[in-house]
């Protein structure tokens, strides 16, 4: 299960147009590097949640996955437990609409097989413990405890909950008799105080949760600089600079001029038009459709799909959309 219903609150402003799992990043919407990991790791059967701009990921996605749709939201739990039919009696994985990852799961599965636990947590060291919630545990990986968001010097552990979760559907036995519901509040702490088993998994492969402006800038050029394992349409048709599209095959007309000067790792998306004496300084990723002006400067930033950037611009560690968006991100073709 994809869990897509979220608001979004911290990606702000750009969730005010757009679901989170529909915010692209490089040449497909966040979510469609999700379905891609689970169709390379064999998963046949995938339900989303939704709620908020539901008709954009049915459009987007159409049959390749199954939906259940949230009149009001039901929580991170909640959601799940609404799916229950859809899981019968096998265990099931369940990973968030907002994870840049290329984890594997068949390690996962088998831990979680190994463990013998009702629940496996996916966790990876961060940081900086007052962007995530943390997770305690013993030798055995046993989970003993949870800290939401600690200070450095207060932090029991820097091992944080990825929100990439198998279950047991024994699961839904811990639940409150009520709609919504949440894991990190309502059901982790029940499996605690009933001693009930479940255990960790330490991700060593990438993992990021595009949960802020910030992260959804670093987790896209991480997947330009090859930091983790993502499909990513394009060639390269000089050191660093990827085109995607016919235009980057031998004898197809380039979108890059020959007075265009550009550094670093760039991505260019499809039917991208760029204007004279423009300078490119990557990382930077210019998406589907973008226009960018004569003379225009752009470094370490994101062009979203059909943005136009006006001539003589500057534009430095940005993120630049525009309201329809949407309409420029066309889906990809299903491939194993």
């Amino acid at each position: 299960m994809v869990l897509a219903a979220g608001l979004g609150t911290r990606l702000r402003p750009l969730t005010y147009e757009i679901t989170k799992p529909m915010v692209p990043v490089l040449d497909r919407p966040v979510m469609g590097h999700i379905l891609d990991l689970l169709d390379r790791h064999d998963f046949e059967q995938v339900i989303a949640n939704l709620h908020y701009f539901p008709e954009t990921i049915r459009e987007h996605f159409g049959e390749r996955i199954s939906y259940r749709y949230e009149p009001e939201l039901l929580g991170t739990a909640g959601g799940v437990r609404a799916c229950a039919d859809f899981f019968g009696d096998e265990a099931f994985l369940v990973i968030s609409g907002d994870a840049l990852t290329d984890i594997d799961l068949g390690a996962l599965a088998k831990r979680h097989r190994e463990a013998g636990g009702i629940a496996t947590l996916a966790v990876k060291q961060v940081p900086d413990t007052r962007e995530f919630g943390v997770v305690l545990h013993d030798r055995e990986g046993r989970i003993t405890g949870f800290q939401e968001k600690p200070e450095p010097e207060e932090a029991l552990s820097d091992l944080g909950n990825c929100g990439i979760y198998v279950f047991d559907p024994r699961i839904f036995d811990y639940f409150p008799e009520r709609p919504f519901v949440d894991w990190a509040q309502d059901v982790f702490p029940v499996l605690l105080a009933n001693d009930v088993p479940f255990h960790i998994h330490e991700v060593r492969e990438y993992w990021n949760d595009i949960g802020s402006l910030a992260e959804l800038r670093r987790g896209t050029f991480d997947a330009l600089r090859g930091e983790l394992r993502l499909k990513m349409e394009g060639e390269e048709v000089k050191p660093g600079v990827i085109v995607a599209g016919d235009r980057a095959k031998i004898g197809q007309p380039q979108p890059i001029r020959e007075d265009t000067e550009i550094e670093g790792a760039v991505w260019i998306g499809r039917n991208v038009q760029i204007g004279a004496n423009v300078r490119l300084m990557g990382p930077l990723v210019l998406g589907d459709g973008a226009r960018i002006g004569d003379r225009a400067q752009l470094r370490g930033s994101i062009v979203f799909p059909g943005t136009e950037i006006a001539a003589e611009a500057i534009l430095i560690g940005a993120i630049s959309g525009h309201a329809g968006i949407l309409k420029s991100l066309r889906p990809r073709p299903r491939q194993k």
